[in-house]
């Protein structure tokens, strides 16, 4: 067996753990355990917050004292145990404590992951940017294969769904103790606690440019989880309209062209950078995300699923646009010597803070647009559409940029 195929597994069941709930254990709650739009929304913010500090917390370790690959395994095993419990809980408070600390062990093992990834193929001497891409979209297959199966098994709205997570992060971290050795690098060099959590980085506020990309970075951020959060159960608040329609008994795998879209859009960034120019794109992704909500708010599993379809689509050029982009960016703005603290500041600002606030307002706002359990998904939809126009509306006017046709070339690979 190749270690190519061994990271390839590795990242597989990395994001197949996460795929058979991220999107329908939102559904789950709602419909089953009849939890509010905020208490929802509050379980999701969870992993904002997991985002915040673990990721450079657990990165110290890492470098410094335990093996990537086991630490990798511990976090998993630990997310294995939590899984399970929270399959049996149906109270809020406990199960918002259970997904908190969930949240806490995953979350960082995305970077983790990439982290062994990259060590594994450097040592036996592969080009690390021409190898790791086509391993790490066996990622985002996982992700889909997930929701298919959750799917197919009719656990949409089961708890069972976290059974299959719960046994998948038993796999992935029995299997991350096999990964070959990727021990700490023992530097020489003594840091301070604050450049040890990447909180040097935030030196780069100074820049008046990037501090202005960093604020528009966390308003995206809160519109990544929000159809994560709302998807499954928007669709199967039409099944008394449409109860034999494709979107209403296949929630999971109609969502999934939203992943599927993604990992199309991410080989057009090259072209679009060099184009474009990062300002541009970002715009597109803004525009991309008032399509996203624009679309669900005026289609239905019906008549207007092909209108579902293109919301599908779309999200594909709103996510990877901001992503991927903008991670290009912050790599080309900031200095060499902070780059890893730059791309974790990102990080935490987007998947942080962006997501936090995204999960706990969409969250209220659903409340709002919901009257004795019934919800107007018109006024949902088009209010996140509102909020995404506005943002797009401000952001050329504050965000002072040229483009520099040879600059993106450089860094459009």
């Amino acid at each position: 067996m190749t270690i190519q195929f061994r990271l390839t597994i590795l990242n597989f069941l990395q994001f197949f753990l996460w795929g058979a709930w991220l999107i329908s254990f939102g559904g789950y709650m709602i419909v089953t355990l009849h939890f509010t739009g905020t208490q929802v929304g509050s379980v999701y913010a969870t992993m904002g917050l997991g985002s915040l500090i673990m990721p450079a917390l657990l990165g110290i370790i890492a470098d410094r004292w335990i093996n990537a690959e086991r630490l990798l395994g511990i976090c998993h095993l630990a997310g294995a145990v939590l899984m399970f419990w929270a399959s049996t809980v149906s109270d809020y408070h406990t199960l918002y404590l259970i997904m908190l600390f969930n949240s806490m062990m995953y979350m960082p093992t995305i970077a983790l992951a990439n982290t062994v990834s990259y060590s594994v193929l450097e040592t036996r001497g592969f080009d690390v940017v021409k190898t790791f891409p086509p391993i790490r979209v066996w990622g985002t297959v996982g992700f889909i294969a997930a929701m298919w199966l959750v799917d197919s098994m009719h656990l949409v709205f089961k708890a069972e769904q976290l059974y299959i997570s719960s046994s998948a992060a038993l796999l992935m971290g029995l299997y991350s103790f096999s990964i070959p050795a990727c021990p700490p690098l023992k530097s020489k060099e003594k840091k301070n606690l604050v450049s040890l959590l990447g909180l040097d980085a935030f030196v780069l506020l100074k820049n008046r440019r990037l501090l202005i990309f960093f604020i528009f970075a966390m308003f995206l951020g809160a519109a990544l989880q929000i159809t994560n959060l709302f998807s499954s159960t928007f669709l199967e608040d039409f099944r008394s309209i449409y109860p034999d329609s494709f979107g209403v008994k296949h929630p999971n795998i109609l969502i999934s062209i939203s992943q599927m879209s993604e990992t199309l859009f991410i080989l057009t960034i090259p072209f679009f950078l060099r184009k474009f120019g990062i300002k541009k794109v970002m715009l597109m992704s803004m525009f991309a995300w008032v399509f996203r909500f624009g679309l669900y708010g005026i289609g239905n599993p019906g008549g207007g699923l092909w209108l579902l379809v293109m919301s599908m689509i779309v999200y594909g050029m709103a996510f990877d646009f901001f992503n991927i982009s903008g991670s290009l960016f912050v790599e080309r703005e900031a200095d060499v010597k902070m780059r890893a603290s730059a791309q974790g500041l990102f990080m935490m600002i987007t998947n942080g803070i962006g997501a936090f606030i995204g999960g706990t307002i969409s969250g209220m706002v659903v409340d709002y647009f919901s009257v004795n359990g019934v919800r107007d998904w018109h006024g949902i939809w088009f209010s996140f559409a509102a909020y995404a126009l506005i943002i797009g509306i401000a952001f050329p006017f504050v965000f002072r940029y040229k483009h520099d046709t040879t600059m993106e070339v450089r860094h459009g690979h």
